[in-house]
């Protein structure tokens, strides 16, 4: 047995294994959008914490390497330091994965839910975007469009005409924008 990262593919092929155990990620979309919240998001969080309800494992898998939630936990350690590392060496080659639907097209909402999911970990660290009356609310709207609540109901109401087609187009630029609103208050001195 070993303890090599499981590669995305079949990474998904698990998770969609365990739905019954309700993993945050039920998708490679999904888990790279949480991973991206963890990394660029207000606060800095155990990797228990947050590793554990997106693959729907118990923390004591962390101490059993060869194991295939073993291997789903490095491959999630490594998109999380691949995104940490891209995010400060080269910021604008930040790309989420994005799903595609069956002609090609992007398909953002699986990564913003994902986005989401990770959010509600810390909600109340994220509050102060989440205010419509704060001036960088902004940075969250590309995300936040293509959100939907614990109803299913579009976070933002209902889509308006000409408001979501290309909105995720600004996901890069806006999760770069995120990671450096947080830094101050995450990496206070």
């Amino acid at each position: 047995m070993t303890s090599a990262a499981m590669p995305l593919t079949e990474l998904e092929r698990w998770l969609q294994a365990r739905a019954n155990r309700h993993p945050v990620a039920t998708s490679i979309a999904m888990l790279d959008g949480y991973a991206a919240a963890i990394v660029a998001g207000p606060v800095s969080m155990s990797p228990l914490d947050w590793i554990c309800p997106l693959l729907a494992i118990d923390a004591d898998a962390f101490n059993h390497g060869g194991t295939p939630e073993f291997a789903a936990i490095s491959a999630v350690a490594l998109r999380h330091n691949d995104i940490s590392n891209t995010l400060s060496t080269a910021p604008d080659r930040f790309e989420p994965m994005h799903r595609r639907d069956v002609n090609g097209d992007i398909d953002p909402r699986p990564w913003c839910q994902g986005f989401y999911a990770a959010m509600q970990l810390r909600l109340s660290a994220w509050a102060p975007l989440l205010d419509a009356g704060n001036g960088n609310h902004g940075l969250l709207l590309p995300i936040l469009l293509h959100s939907r609540d614990d109803q299913n109901r579009p976070l933002l109401g209902a889509p308006q005409s000409g408001r979501e087609p290309n909105a995720h187009a600004d996901i890069p630029a806006a999760v770069e924008a995120l990671r450096q609103y947080w830094m101050p208050i995450r990496y206070a001195r």
